[in-house]
């Protein structure tokens, strides 16, 4: 079995084998793959969170290039108003995995809104070939991407269920890094949980790469406005653990004490996707009790 090791997919010597793909659901108009097959383990036996005493809903909002943003939201039944949570997805958008944290959290007293940020080229969730799901994903700029949260916020905080001032934010690989440039960014975000997601470009990443990846997080320490916890990977082959003392360096210079990084020593990247090879019971349940306990002094305080 071929492993995705890092958060921007398989390098260019690996190639996604082709796996079953568990159905299909449609959000605003666009087909989303149940699982992710390019990533889906045979073997694997995904958590499932039923919808039961929740409210979910496909919605859409315009974001400032005039683009209809779909996006999924699960939130407790009733009126609320309830904390709410920005779910950023991995590279293959709002898959199932996606929406199934996203009814983890509504059962934990949020709301979940993840915004597919893909879509306006296609949907990656769907698809088994690595190299489409990259060129895909590579079309999804820093500038859009901050608009789409932009919008996000905003459509929040027209919503009468949503505690529009109690605002977090969590991302997975690819969702990773956009929720330490998020938390750099937007001053109503008042907590971030970062699942290993790039922190710096790769030692042999070329000009452009470096280019195209900025601005890093190891670059935006000293401008975060909310605690970030990063979870990572000591075996993540993909984020090197120098860069992982690069970027709590950079926190501790910055004097952002209540931000700070987490590293497994047997996890590898991907480690909290229960639908992967990668996935590490003990490591993702212990990431998730703290990411729950931020969000709890943060968002419900």
């Amino acid at each position: 079995m071929t492993l995705i090791t890092r958060p921007e997919g398989l390098s260019a010597d690996q190639i996604a084998p082709s796996r079953r793909s568990l159905g299909v659901a449609a959000l605003g108009g666009v087909a989303f793959a149940a699982y992710a097959p390019a990533a889906l383990s045979q073997a694997a036996r995904p958590i499932t969170t039923d919808s039961a005493d929740l409210t979910t809903a496909n919605v859409s909002y315009a974001a400032p290039d005039g683009f209809d943003l779909p996006a999924f939201v699960a939130r407790p039944e009733g009126e609320g108003p309830f904390p709410v949570v920005i779910v950023v997805s991995e590279i293959f958008g709002v898959h199932e995995y996606i929406r199934d944290i996203c009814r983890r959290l509504a059962k934990a007293g949020y709301a979940a809104v993840a915004p597919a940020f893909f879509v306006r080229k296609a949907d990656p969730a769907p698809l088994s070939d690595m190299q489409s799901i990259m060129t895909i994903v590579a079309a999804a700029g820093y500038e859009q991407v901050m608009g789409d949260v932009a919008a996000t916020l905003d459509w929040i905080g027209q919503q009468t269920w949503a505690k529009s001032d109690k605002v977090g934010i969590t991302g997975f690989c690819w969702g990773g890094k956009v929720v330490w440039q998020a938390c750099a960014r937007f001053p109503m975000l008042d907590a971030g949980v970062a699942w290993y997601g790039r922190l710096a470009p790769a030692a042999n990443a070329t000009d452009e790469q470096k280019t195209a990846g900025r601005p890093w997080p190891v670059d935006l320490a000293g401008e975060l406005k909310a605690p970030v916890l990063g979870l990572y990977g000591r075996q993540d082959s993909g984020i090197p653990n120098d860069t992982v003392k690069a970027m709590n360096d950079a926190l501790a210079a910055a004097g952002k004490t209540d931000s700070q990084i987490i590293l497994y020593d047997d996890a590898p990247h991907g480690f909290h996707a229960d639908y992967r090879a990668s996935y590490r019971e003990a490591d993702a349940k212990d990431g998730w009790a703290r990411l729950l306990a931020l969000f709890e002094a943060r968002l419900k305080h």
